[in-house]
């Protein structure tokens, strides 16, 4: 049992998935909570962005520890993973309200819609850009 795990686990696009799975409830979570909580005092948009904030400190450590298992220059790092969770939140703020306002979606069905687009787009991102190894590391993993 040991070794299947230790197979399962060592591949890293399982680890992005699991991952990825994790910090997407967490994160589609926290904006259905404050949403639910907070939808009366303040539109949509600004609890996106601050479900945004939120959310990319929880996936950059996710990430980073246990995806693509980096080691140092964590500021740099940082910087880049903000970089594609920018574009990617970029995409969001032009995507939600076209789906809620335009095509008359529930925001938490849109948001649901918007969050599973973007799952591809951000592993390609992130191993090859935030965090890139350089051919040192990559043997460690």
């Amino acid at each position: 049992m040991g070794s299947i795990t230790k197979r399962f686990w060592g591949n890293e696009k399982i680890r992005y998935l699991f991952v990825g799975l994790y910090n997407t409830a967490f994160g589609y979570g926290f904006f259905a909570v404050i949403w639910f909580f907070l939808h009366h005092d303040l539109h949509y948009v600004w609890l996106l962005i601050i479900s945004h904030f939120i959310s990319v400190i929880n996936a950059y450590l996710g990430y980073r520890i246990y995806v693509f298992r980096v080691k140092g220059r964590w500021l740099k790092e940082f910087f880049r993973f903000n970089m594609v969770y920018l574009g990617a939140f970029g995409f969001n703020l032009i995507a939600l309200p076209l789906l809620v306002e335009r095509l008359n979606l529930h925001t938490l069905i849109a948001q649901a819609i918007i969050v599973s687009i973007t799952v591809i787009s951000s592993y390609i991102l992130h191993r090859r850009f935030s965090f890139k190894k350089n051919g040192a590391q990559s043997k460690l993993s």
